[in-house]
């Protein structure tokens, strides 16, 4: 008998009809033989409904009152998708994240989890129920409901699957699979049979919208067997496994994401600890840097460009006017009308050229480039927003993905 956790993303749920849907698919996964642990989101567009409200009532509402709010978004999901199983006339119980036993740290609106305590899940389980959980959410020391950030029911499946030591966490969303590019920008997007956990989580990190980047670095440190699977259509999707060895270089995704703001420190003095103290600042305010860039030094001065997601642009522009003392630098400014657009493949660091033929696609194109990141498997640039779509399709049209 397997143990298999599954989890549904909000689309998945998002009415009536598609919660029935899912109760035959979870019920029919049990009946095959199976326990089964169900992971769901907050219905449709229900947590951006619920930020709404509360930018109505209050739009500096403290976290951990929004914690409490966002929450309830899949306290409602489990409820009503335990009841549709309940009209199938299986055996099933909803849990929240806290009664699931999930504890975190402090950090209301990104907390990261700490332990999970799955005696309750393991008590539900051999009494022969389906058990229903809540993503998204655990408890934190001062048993405060906290939220693990957007895309966080990905990292709850994935946390269950790994305590619970499952024969497989399935991730059903709302495409069959993970694609060579986003299918509705380029045409020509393949479907992926399976891919490293190393591609996947930097196609997930760079903007590609199916698995929340922290499930797959879990998945990763645990060897979680993972599947990306269709809500709707009964077919194979893409499987997440551990690199094969392999020296051929295959780029297997270009993403682009537009939630993307540069912060550039211009004109700081050229001294040693300059990057630590403002990387420091903005690592206490828990705000997460991306690319980094920084200029040669000329005239006692050198510049440091970096980004962070749109939705911390403000507090990170508060953190470096908050050490200007400190720094003694020019100027600061902020853009955030530009994307992120990166090329993935394993193999990348012994094939030369890769860099260049991303960039003669590019050229031909005539777009610009800002910024410029690389690693062993990927190769990120920053460019104007307004060319992200063009500059993913000529740069898959050039490698032929």
């Amino acid at each position: 008998m397997a143990l298999i956790v599954q989890k549904f993303g909000g689309s998945s749920v998002a009415d009536a009809a598609r919660v029935a849907n899912v109760a035959n698919r979870v019920v029919e996964t049990a009946r095959s033989g199976n326990r089964v642990v169900v992971v769901v989101s907050a219905q449709g567009d229900t947590t951006d409904d619920l930020i709404e409200k509360a930018a109505e009532i209050n739009p500096d509402a403290s976290k951990r009152e929004m914690d409490m709010l966002l929450s309830s978004g899949e306290q409602i999901s489990i409820a009503l998708l335990a009841m549709a199983i309940e009209k199938l006339g299986h055996p099933v119980v909803s849990l929240t994240g806290w009664q699931a036993g999930f504890k975190t740290n402090n950090v209301y609106g990104n907390a990261r989890i700490n332990t999970i305590d799955t005696e309750r899940i393991q008590a539900e389980l051999d009494r022969k129920n389906i058990v229903v959980v809540a993503g998204f959410q655990g408890l934190n020391k001062y048993d405060d409901i906290t939220t693990l950030g957007r895309g966080g029911s990905d990292t709850s499946a994935v946390a269950i699957a790994a305590a619970l030591h499952a024969d497989k966490c399935e991730i059903y969303t709302d495409v069959d699979g993970v694609y060579t590019a986003d299918p509705r920008i380029v045409k020509d997007a393949k479907k992926l049979s399976e891919i490293t956990y190393d591609e996947m989580l930097e196609l997930a990190s760079l903007g590609a919208n199916v698995l929340h980047n922290r499930s797959v670095e879990m998945a990763k440190k645990y060897n979680v067997k993972l599947e990306v699977k269709s809500s709707f259509e009964k077919i194979d999707g893409t499987v997440v496994k551990e690199v094969c060895k392999m020296e051929k270089m295959l780029i297997r995704g270009v993403t682009r994401d537009n939630d993307v703001a540069r912060i550039a420190v211009i004109g700081v003095e050229n001294t040693p600890g300059i990057a630590f103290r403002i990387f420091s600042a903005l690592a206490k305010e828990n705000i997460n840097v991306d690319m980094i860039l920084q200029s040669v030094g000329r005239n006692g001065k050198k510049d440091i460009a970096f980004t962070v997601t749109k939705a911390h642009k403000d507090e990170t522009l508060a953190v470096i006017d908050g050490l200007k003392e400190q720094l003694n630098f020019e100027e600061v400014n902020c853009r955030d009308n530009l994307s992120k657009v990166s090329i993935v493949g394993a193999g990348m660091v012994t094939n030369p050229g890769v860099a260049a033929k991303m960039f003669e696609a590019l050229f031909a194109a005539d777009i610009n480039i800002h910024m410029i990141a690389t690693s062993e498997i990927k190769v990120s640039v920053l460019i104007n927003v307004n060319n992200a779509e063009r500059a993913v399709q000529v740069i898959h049209d050039k490698f032929n993905v």
